[in-house]
Order: structure tokens, then sequence, then C-alpha cells
């Protein structure tokens, strides 16, 4: 477990706070009002004219961006493993963005959608120009790169997939994909915990915010409610969850089930593959004994990748998919050389 040893020097974290309009009106009242933690590395002087590349780091679900920069216990936070990467000479430095896309529902997957909001639209339409106006970071596509894990990998990967003209660089770690496999089966234990509310969705969720203390299966029903939110929203009454099974017999509803594939990156990449061609850098991996099964959905994305033609990195390791932010120390310095050149 790498800590950080007492002779490397410290980069600085700046906070700035932005006011959204991309985010007024969301369904879930979230606030509009967002932070967004920004590394500086160690020596930077940001009014000495220099500039650097720029990294976006997009959190997993349950967190936000400023999670990566706080303290670590028996660890680093993110700020204090890019001070050792840049110690031991692993990487050149540049300037991290955090930006804060916590949820009612816990997260969100980094897109628009009608149920949990224009999160997508954010993150390019707001936070990057954000960046670029009030920061000493080099403009522009050629220096800007996306990494993050988990539901983090799905919207790096996503980003890839449909913006790849806001980006340079994309890491994709243990992201959401193939959702036949990591979605489809946490339903059961969805219905179950919802017959303890009477099968209501709207019950549960005012159970979870008003309880002094939740169960991991109680996040874990969030979680799959928040996806439903995100993937099959309905337009005419966005916070009013709707599964794609019957809440009392677990039968599937196929019609449903498809609106939540058409954002699965492992069909998307059918559509969208020449989109990646034109990163300089694309990063997948992923722990080869994942709980939710993303190991599948990466090799099915390596597979066509292969397929298309499109040059990237892929790399499974063994490990699962808890506390495998140290596989940053391989992305990290990738991401960056690619932004350099």
């Amino acid at each position: 477990m790498p800590q950080l040893k007492p002779d490397v020097l410290h980069g600085i974290v700046k906070t700035l706070w932005l006011e959204s309009d991309d985010l007024k009106g969301n369904p879930w009242d979230d606030p509009v009002r967002r932070r967004i933690d920004v590394y500086f590395p160690p020596g930077f002087d940001e009014n000495s004219g220099e500039r650097l590349p720029v990294v976006y780091d997009l959190v997993g679900f349950t967190a936000g961006g400023p999670a990566h920069t706080a303290y670590k216990n028996f660890g680093e936070s993110l700020p204090e493993q890019m001070d050792r990467l840049i110690a031991d000479g692993k990487t050149k430095p540049a300037i991290l963005v955090f930006p804060d896309c916590f949820t009612k529902l816990g997260g969100n997957q980094y897109i628009n959608s009608a149920g949990v909001g224009q999160w997508a639209d954010f993150i390019h339409e707001e936070v990057i120009p954000f960046i670029e106006a009030e920061l000493p970071v080099l403009p522009g596509k050629k220096h800007r790169g996306v990494f993050g894990k988990s539901s983090g990998g799905y919207g790096s990967i996503i980003y890839g997939l449909r913006y790849s003209e806001y980006w340079n660089a994309v890491a994709c770690h243990s992201g959401d994909m193939y959702f036949d496999f990591c979605y489809r089966t946490d339903f059961p234990k969805t219905l179950d915990i919802l017959a303890r509310h009477e099968r209501s969705i709207p019950q549960f969720i005012e159970y979870f915010h008003a309880a002094d203390k939740v169960s991991g299966d109680d996040f874990h029903c969030l979680m799959t409610l928040a996806m439903a939110a995100t993937y099959d929203p309905d337009p005419a009454n966005p916070k009013q969850i709707r599964l794609p099974v019957d809440l009392h017999t677990g039968e599937f509803d196929e019609d449903r089930w498809q609106n939540w594939l058409k954002d699965d990156p492992v069909y998307l990449v059918d559509e969208l593959h020449a989109n990646l061609k034109q990163l300089k850098l694309l990063y997948i991996d992923c722990g080869s004994v994942d709980q939710y099964h993303l190991a599948y959905g990466a090799r099915q994305m390596h597979r066509k990748l292969e397929h298309y033609g499109v040059d990237h990195v892929y790399e499974e390791f063994p490990d699962n998919h808890s506390s495998v932010n140290y596989r940053f120390d391989r992305s990290l310095p990738l991401i960056i050389e690619a932004l350099q050149k």
C-alpha cells in the first residue's frame, strides 16, 4: 500500500465554485452551486505564465470530486499520488480537476438525463470553459484528458464515444459496461429491498434519506434506482423512477430494458467507434474478479476495439472492484504523456 514519503514535495489543492445553469431545474433539487477542487503540482506558480495540460477526474458512484482530494488513512489521496509519481519521475506535471457531481441518488453517470440532470452538458459546456478561463491550463482538446473508475470510468468511456471533440486522452478503470451482467443481476435483490417498503420506490427513497444508518444492501438498491433514473426516465414524471421489472413478480420488460442498452458502451461502440480513433490515448482496465462482473464487458469492448482497428491499451489485473485507485499509477502517466505531445 503506497504512502507518501516525508521528503516528497507537495502540490496544493485549490477550491473553486461554479454556479451552473445546466443543472437548474434538475428533478431532485440538487445544488446548482458546485465545488471544483483543483490540484497544482509541486512548485507550480499559477501566476508565472506557465501553462500545463489538464486532466479531469470523474469519481465513482456514492462520491464527489472532493472525495479524491481528502485525507485517506493508510494510503494516499489522489493529489498525494500525483506528488509521488512526479517525485519518482514517472509522470510530468499536470493540473488535475475534481468536479463535485454528487446527487441525492448517490451520484450519476455523467450523461444527460431527464431523471437525474444535464451532467454531460455541465461538464462540457460549463466546467471546461470555466477551468480554461480561470486557470493556467493549456487550452483545447489537444491538452485535455479525462479518467475515472466505476461510474467515473463509464463517464470517461462515454465521453470518448460521444464527445471526442473535447478530449485527447481517456482512461476507463472498471467502467460500467455490458449492462446485462453488471446491472441486470441486481434486480432480484433490489425487489427484495423494496418489498420491505411496500414495494414503493418513493417510500424507499424517503426512508433512505431519513435513516440514521443504512445497510450496504440499501446502498445497492439506491444505486439500481439511480441507474433506472439515468437510463430510462419517464419524461412525463422524471422523479417517478421506473424499473424494467414487475415489482411483485420480477417479470422483465424487455422494451424498458432496451432503453438502458442504448447507453451501454459495448453496444454504442458499434456505432461510434470512429470517434475513439480521434483520441491520442484510450486506456481500459478492469480487475479479473470484479464483483460487478465488469471484466466481461471490458473484454467485449477490447475485442470490438480490435475488430474496428481502434488503438488502445487494455489491461486486466488480479483484483476486484474495490480500492483499486493504485491503478491510476498506470493510467495517469500515460494520459499526461499523451497530452504533452
